[in-house]
């Protein structure tokens, strides 16, 4: 077993503290650290004059979010740049990266590297927050010298990634925010206005047109229904969270039907394409055998249907096969990405092929998020005419023609 397995960071505890700041007042509160001496350092740095300190409880795990490993990684890449070493750069972060879990684990990235694990090992340890990806380009950074490079690389991917998951979710936020409104306001329609329409209705003593009679039926069953419906969709909506989370299975299966929807389905594969394209692209440009990249490539795609792909890619180049045959075989990859592939196996240039492919995918991307942006607008008035405007004419219909008869 490595070292990378046998070492385990020391725990970290939470500490209640007592002391006077610089003008004399008294101050109180809590902090995390190793140990008492290390509590009282701390509080040093910040001119606390420690009166009283205790150890309370065991300090939970640090949290951090995807923006600040980002951020972690572009000012760690820096200061290696600027020529301060690792540990002392991590030292450096572990003061001044901000409010959230980052600066602990810079802290405990440093005291790692100071009792000789290698960096990404030490990453390794926080596999919540460095994927294996991360983890493996690190570490070819190390063996080759050019980690501030391979850390700056990560992060312009990182944020590369970040912009176009905001400009996906705005796409796809938007039309389906009015859309559940105006069902809401449809329901609200039916649940408190029509029936008021009944009542009018009732003393007409004649028949109504076959609309209203439509919409008075579906209020009496939104009526009765609606909220035996909201309770079952809550329900339905936690169990298939729960079984996401529990059930590989049921990610994958969830993972191929996201791909399959109408409109945004060709986007999500094109994206999930250019994700996968760039990371594998990137660890065969930082010298990692083909075969040997798919260890890391376990979440590059983020949908679990993609991810199941590259695993069954890696086991048929292990028997042989190649790169373009197995994508073909997976079943999951636009032919835009395979055919250019095919041609760089053969040209061996692969990797810049597979960023290139990355590049014009994520283009790719930008146009069509822009084409269900455009496709969505006349969706959702069409979709808004034929519920509110349909609930209308139906309610007024009977009035317009006693008008008429009349």
């Amino acid at each position: 077993m490595s070292a990378a397995h046998n070492h385990r960071s020391p725990s970290e505890w939470r500490f209640a503290w007592r002391g006077l700041d610089a003008s004399g007042a008294t101050k109180r509160g809590t902090l995390i650290a190793l140990d008492a001496a290390t509590a009282r350092v701390a509080l040093k740095r910040e001119r606390i004059t420690v009166l009283a300190i205790e150890r309370r409880a065991s300090a939970p795990a640090p949290k951090a979010s995807h923006a600040d490993v980002t951020r972690f990684t572009r000012q760690l890449a820096s200061l290696l740049r600027a020529g301060l070493p690792l540990a002392n750069a991590l030292d450096l972060l572990a003061q001044t990266a901000g409010p959230h879990g980052m600066p602990r684990i810079a802290a405990a990235l440093a005291r790692d590297i100071t009792t000789g694990l290698r960096f990404a090992d030490s990453l390794a340890q926080h596999p919540a927050r460095f994927n294996p990806l991360y983890c493996q380009l690190v570490a070819v950074g190390e063996a080759s010298g050019a980690l501030a490079a391979v850390l700056a690389r990560l992060a312009d991917d990182r944020e590369r990634a970040a912009a176009q998951r905001a400009k996906v979710r705005a796409a796809l936020t938007y039309p389906v925010s009015v859309l559940l409104l105006a069902f809401v306001i449809t329901a609200a329609l039916l649940v408190w206005v029509v029936p008021t329409f009944k009542q009018i209705f009732d003393g007409f003593g004649a028949s109504l047109p076959a609309p209203t009679q439509f919409v008075l039926m579906l209020s009496a069953g939104a009526a009765r229904w609606s909220l035996p419906a909201a309770i079952a969709a809550t329900t339905a909506t936690l169990a298939v969270q729960a079984g996401l989370r529990r059930s590989e299975a049921a990610r994958i299966a969830f993972g191929r039907t996201v791909l399959k929807l109408p409109l945004c389905g060709a986007l999500l594969t094109t994206l999930c394409a250019a994700r996968w394209s760039r990371a594998l692209g990137t660890l065969l440009a930082a010298g990692t055998p083909l075969t040997d990249a798919f260890d890391s490539l376990a979440h590059a795609s983020g949908n679990a249907f993609f991810d199941r792909a590259s695993a069954g890619i890696s086991t048929r180049l292990r028997h042989g096969e190649r790169l373009a045959a197995a994508m073909r075989a997976a079943g999951c990859f636009p032919p835009d990405v395979v055919q250019p592939v095919a041609v760089a196996e053969e040209s061996g240039a692969l990797d810049a092929m597979l960023l290139d492919v990355a590049s014009l995918a994520d283009r790719q991307v930008d146009e069509k998020i822009a084409l269900v942006s455009s496709l969505c607008e006349p969706l959702i008035i069409v979709v808004l005419g034929a519920l509110v405007g349909g609930l209308v004419v139906a309610m007024y219909l009977p009035i317009i023609q006693l008008g008429n008869v009349v």
